[in-house]
């Protein structure tokens, strides 16, 4: 099948939701700065496949990307061509809107070249190449709007590429930290696994059939001699070091908010919401103590007693939870009643027709987190988001599941699947994907995804979600607690030399975190340099218009059209909202 123009594409996503909001009209040169970014993406399409995947395009779905050391020199030229060329773009032929989304187009060349000479995970992240080997598979089957057949047939083409994949890893990879290479040996266990039986069944094939079981067959062989390259020549040569250092961290983290601040201003303000998160936490707990503990007098009201009040109220709450198998079935569950409180509280006008999937996270994509929201291509819409949830893995002892199980007890399940899905990440991603901007689709800020996704969780709650459930608002405050200790975790191990003794102090000392959500979050710091700033960071910027604009609005203020405004100029850096939402 041919591709449809992109133009189409754009006419089928805004079928989803009423109309976007009016944009200014736009000039000439805005109209040629959309040519050029379709130009852009063709080549980058062409060049690689995987990405064109990802972005909903299909044209190459039987491809995989070339990630010799050659090319991706090839790639950094490439992109040092194309930021010379927009450079030389005058502005002032462009409108507002033209020249946001030249600034963001520039901005995401800039990010790419300064990782690609200093933050090159081609170089120190085997994980990297596990995306390539399992995950540029799985999309076509759980993504792809294609029929069946012809995704069958791509992914054919796509596994018999996967022994280059493991080549360019080899010559590429020379002195990972140790934590990255260790989680790249588990996910390619987890690879093995699903070429050897689990795609058959995602692919709907007879398990051994063609045309999937001889790329298969091949891929698995190349995969097993790369599990002993891994295991027993990578890993003892990994040595590097994950912290980024100050000056390393504080460029990278300004790149990747796009937020105009620093990093010590955002540890700063991060250090200074904590201690007013834990004030609130507090004051709910004590509210809970009689019910929990009837007869038993509450801890005295120093820093130590009121952490120890809360910290007994959040354990005695957590026993209140489902059965591991049911984990997912829950978080369906969990879906149904915030889709019809949204509704009836008039929170914003829900997709529809609805496309979010919640799904088990196959195993080569767990070891990061419980749950993530894979949104629908921005090229191609129609396809389904998925809301993935990390069941406790079969090799788990009974106490580790009961942690966890604890930790994402039923009240916090809430929270997640607000964060996740609805209105978070899911519905804010779908609003995104109707944005007239081509640019903001493809080039979308993080920031502004988790800053809303956590937004929206306290906005449900004040709106009435839970029926005020003192419970639901306790553990709502200590998910925004973890966004805002995230921030200053993720300065301090790469700044300040932080251990991870220390850090597990304070996760669960002043986090409130049990100990194996905080040996998670900590794994996760040393893998994702600056991404758990964004949660923290987004959120203040979305807390900060919402007030600003409610108080200037007085009385014609509607939460709904509010919403739909904020959503309705796509993923764009936070740093605009204040001029785009007046």
């Amino acid at each position: 099948m041919s591709r449809l123009p992109i133009a189409w594409l754009f006419l089928l996503g805004t079928a989803l939701m009423a109309a976007p909001a009016a944009r200014p009209p736009t000039t000439e040169g805005d109209e040629k700065l959309t040519k050029l970014f379709r130009d852009y993406l063709d080549e980058q399409f062409k060049a690689h496949p995987v990405y064109a995947t990802q972005q909903g395009n299909h044209d190459h779905d039987d491809r995989m990307d070339d990630l010799s050391p050659e090319a991706r020199a090839r790639d950094v030229a490439s992109g040092r061509e194309w930021l010379t060329l927009l450079n030389k773009i005058d502005p002032k032929t462009l409108s507002r809107d033209g020249r946001i989304d030249l600034e963001i187009w520039k901005h995401a060349l800039e990010y790419t070249l300064w990782s690609a000479d200093h933050d090159d995970r081609f170089r120190f992240d085997p994980r990297t190449y596990g995306e390539y080997i399992s995950d540029s598979v799985f999309l076509l089957f759980t993504q792809s709007t294609l029929p069946r057949e012809r995704n069958v047939q791509n992914a054919a083409g796509r596994i018999a590429q996967i022994p280059k994949v493991i080549a360019a890893a080899r010559a590429s990879l020379s002195n990972p930290p140790p934590v990255l290479t260790e989680i790249a040996v588990r996910r390619n266990q987890g690879a093995i696994a699903f070429y050897e039986k689990e795609i058959y069944a995602l692919a709907g094939e007879r398990p051994g059939g063609e045309p999937l079981a001889t790329p298969c067959r091949e891929a698995v062989k190349a995969l097993k001699d790369y599990q002993a390259w891994l295991e027993k020549e990578l890993l003892p040569r990994s040595g590097g070091d994950w912290r980024l250092g100050k000056e390393r961290f504080g460029k990278k983290l300004e790149l990747e908010l796009d937020a105009g601040l620093s990093a010590d201003e955002v540890l700063a303000v991060a250090e200074a919401e904590a201690d007013r998160v834990e004030r609130e936490m507090y004051y709910v707990a004590k509210q809970l103590w009689s019910k929990l503990f009837p007869g038993k007098p509450v801890p005295p009201d120093d820093p130590a007693g009121r952490r120890q009040t809360v910290k007994l109220v959040m354990d005695e709450l957590g026993k209140d939870h489902g059965e591991p198998g049911d984990l997912v079935a829950d978080a369906r569950k969990t879906v149904d009643r915030i889709k019809v409180f949204i509704k009836a509280e008039n929170i914003l006008t829900l997709p529809d027709p609805d496309t979010c999937k919640v799904v088990e996270m196959p195993e080569f994509q767990r070891g990061f987190s419980l749950a993530y929201l894979n949104p629908a291509p921005p090229l191609d819409p129609r396809a389904d988001s998925l809301y993935a949830v990390a069941p406790p893995p079969a090799d788990w002892t009974a106490d580790r599941v009961e942690t966890l199980l604890r930790e994402y007890n039923s009240a916090m399940l809430q929270v997640l699947t607000i964060h996740e899905a609805y209105p978070g990440h899911y519905v804010q991603l779908a609003y995104g994907n109707r944005c007239p901007s081509l640019v903001r689709k493809v080039l979308y800020s993080g920031t502004f995804a988790e800053g809303w996704a956590v937004y929206t969780e306290q906005m449900m709650l004040d709106q009435g979600y839970g029926d005020g459930d003192l419970s639901l608002r306790l553990h709502q405050l200590k998910f925004y607690l973890r966004a805002v200790i995230n921030a200053v975790l993720d300065h301090k191990m790469h700044c300040s030399g932080m251990t991870d003794d220390e850090a597990k102090g304070l996760l669960m000392g002043r986090g409130f975190q049990t100990e194996a959500e905080a040996v998670g979050k900590i794994a996760r710091a040393k893998q994702s340099s600056t991404q758990l700033s964004t949660y923290f960071v987004g959120r203040t910027a979305f807390y900060r218009l919402r007030q600003n604009v409610q108080r200037a609005r007085g009385g014609a203020f509607d939460l709904a059209k509010y919403h739909e405004e904020v959503l309705s100029h796509g993923t764009l850096p936070v740093k605009y909202l204040p001029e785009l939402v007046k």
